[in-house]
């Protein structure tokens, strides 16, 4: 213990370093691939922090705090968040259980101009703003990427107009590294990148068993122009998985039945949809990274162990041909005029 007048964070300071050195050994390493050509190496999985903002269920402190140590603790070391998911409360969460991590050893991504379920603002007033209160809930000096969110929802031009060159604004002055856009339909990557440059961007629910549309119409596209290509939702909102199906999930019946086919087949291979799903997902080169998302460590832990398992070519054939009925069928998104 410390005598009178001396510091007791001296003897403190073995212990804590220990701690740090502990958790830096319990790391895994992740396979990366460069994200077009902005220099980045990012994880092929990465981890989706929408969760933290209570978007599918209540969640604990310790629950946050412990995916996020799991997740980079397994080599997901690019977090994706946004301000609408939990109206700011998974970017607060998440800065919260970054804080006694170096900031080398992470990525963050997350993204602005929608902030509710119809409150979308992409003006440039709101873009200066937006970054500013990103980075003091997450507790860092720059974002790593920043991205547009579901610009779909809005007339497109103002992105190109405006928007985008405000985040350019932003980086010129060192907040940001990296910008882009995410959404659902293929159409909005077109028109976005026809007209301004950007260095990555973000589908989702399009690169799966069942749908593979931004593969099949787009990335080639990206890939051209050296776009980075990241996509999210591996598991399409549970569609791909054994448990319930959310109510907000909007893929029509037939879509939902084969799935349910396919979860009984890979039942009765001694494998489950959800494996196949993600490993399916990340092992296309041409995608950077897959974002997958949960605030339970067990699931976040058996993702990377999947990801050390081969992928049953065999049963991935026989899952393909029952979604071969349904493939690439999808919902609208957005304004009509963007679909």
């Amino acid at each position: 213990y410390p005598t009178m007048g001396e510091p007791s964070s001296h003897y403190w300071m073995p212990y804590i370093q220990f701690r740090k050195l502990n958790f830096l050994l319990k790391r895994v390493s992740m396979q990366t691939r460069p994200l077009g050509t902005t220099g980045l190496e990012v994880p092929i999985l990465s981890f989706g922090a929408s969760s933290l903002g209570q978007e599918f269920r209540k969640i604990t402190l310790d629950e946050a705090m412990s995916s996020v140590r799991v997740a980079i603790d397994n080599g997901m070391r690019l977090i994706d968040t946004s301000p609408f998911y939990g109206r700011g409360m998974s970017e607060i969460m998440l800065g919260l259980a970054l804080q006694d991590i170096p900031r080398e050893d992470y990525l963050l991504c997350t993204k602005l101009g929608r902030y509710d379920v119809g409150h979308f603002d992409f003006s440039a007033d709101r873009v200066a703003e937006s970054v500013d209160i990103s980075l003091h809930r997450l507790g860092t000096d720059h974002l790593d990427i920043m991205l547009c969110h579901d610009i779909e929802f809005v007339p497109m031009q103002q992105i190109v107009d405006e928007t985008l060159p405000a985040l350019r604004q932003a980086q010129q002055a060192g907040k940001i590294r990296f910008i882009g856009f995410s959404g659902y339909p293929q159409k909005i990557f077109r028109f976005i990148c026809d007209q301004a440059d950007v260095d990555c961007v973000l589908n989702y629910n399009q690169y799966t068993l069942q749908n593979t549309r931004f593969t099949d119409e787009t990335v080639p596209y990206l890939q051209e122009k050296g776009i980075g290509v990241m996509h999210a939702g591996p598991f399409s909102a549970r569609l791909l998985t054994d448990a319930p199906l959310p109510p907000w999930l909007k893929e029509p019946e037939n879509v939902r039945q084969a799935a349910r086919e396919a979860v009984a087949c890979c039942h009765e291979h001694g494998s489950s949809l959800a494996k196949l799903a993600l490993q399916f997902s990340v092992a296309n080169p041409a995608i950077a990274t897959t974002v997958a998302g949960s605030a339970n460590p067990k699931n976040i832990r058996q993702w990377a162990e999947w990801l050390q398992e081969p992928l049953d070519e065999q049963l991935l054939q026989t899952v393909l041909k029952i979604f071969e009925p349904v493939k690439n069928i999808g919902h609208s998104e957005g304004l009509p005029e963007n679909n």
